[in-house]
């Protein structure tokens, strides 16, 4: 029992240190002097660092809860998630696109997990727009996922959570264009009539 309760203290700091300080900035030393093992004892258990490197974005690969909400609310409830996300001390964006950023795409191992994420959290929206009976859900789908990476990239710039709000509001009208009815408890914009101005 005692190997995998060290496996996963390993695990459970390579994820705090690498996702606060970066992964090129973490280096093995600094993991096994933060647990206070040898490097000899965290080798027994990630053989190297790229194994553990893996493991760590393996670990932050969680898929969305099963929900009995509407899959309306489903979907705008994401960025409700996210603004809360924003507003957390030690948020610093998504870990795929940070490991991809640092590690650069040659990376293979990391850029594929990466993509499987990615690909993950777009077939979840287009799972639900598919209930919601639109016609392209696909290419909607697509569209929700750059809204949640384009606020989590405007929030790390301005540090404003309230960029997961505009997204809300985008996803609203994107999903209201496709002809899902979305209640006002959305907070999104009225459309406004071409007459007006914007």
């Amino acid at each position: 029992m005692q190997k995998p309760a060290m496996k996963d203290r390993i695990l459970e700091t390579a994820d705090r240190l690498f996702y606060l300080q970066g992964i090129r900035a973490v280096g093995v030393d600094t993991i096994a002097a933060e647990i206070g093992i040898s490097k000899r004892t965290l080798y027994n258990h990630f053989p190297s660092k790229d194994a553990l490197i893996s493991a760590y974005l393996e670990r932050r690969f969680v898929a969305p809860r099963p929900s009995e909400k509407p899959p309306a609310e489903q979907i705008l409830g994401t960025f409700h998630s996210l603004e809360r996300r924003f507003s957390a001390k030690d948020f610093r964006g998504c870990p795929f696109v940070n490991a991809v950023a640092e590690l650069g795409s040659e990376d293979q191992p990391v850029r594929k997990i990466a993509i499987a994420f990615k690909e993950s959290r777009r077939l979840w929206f287009r799972d639900l727009l598919l209930q919601l009976g639109v016609a392209d859900a696909e290419g909607l789908a697509t569209q929700l996922t750059l809204l949640v990476d384009g606020s989590i990239a405007q929030d790390l710039v301005r540090n404003d959570p309230a960029m997961a709000r505009a997204a809300r509001q985008a996803a609203t009208v994107l999903l209201r264009n496709a002809g899902v009815k979305v209640g006002s408890g959305a907070a999104a914009p009225k459309p406004q009539s071409p007459a007006k101005k914007h």
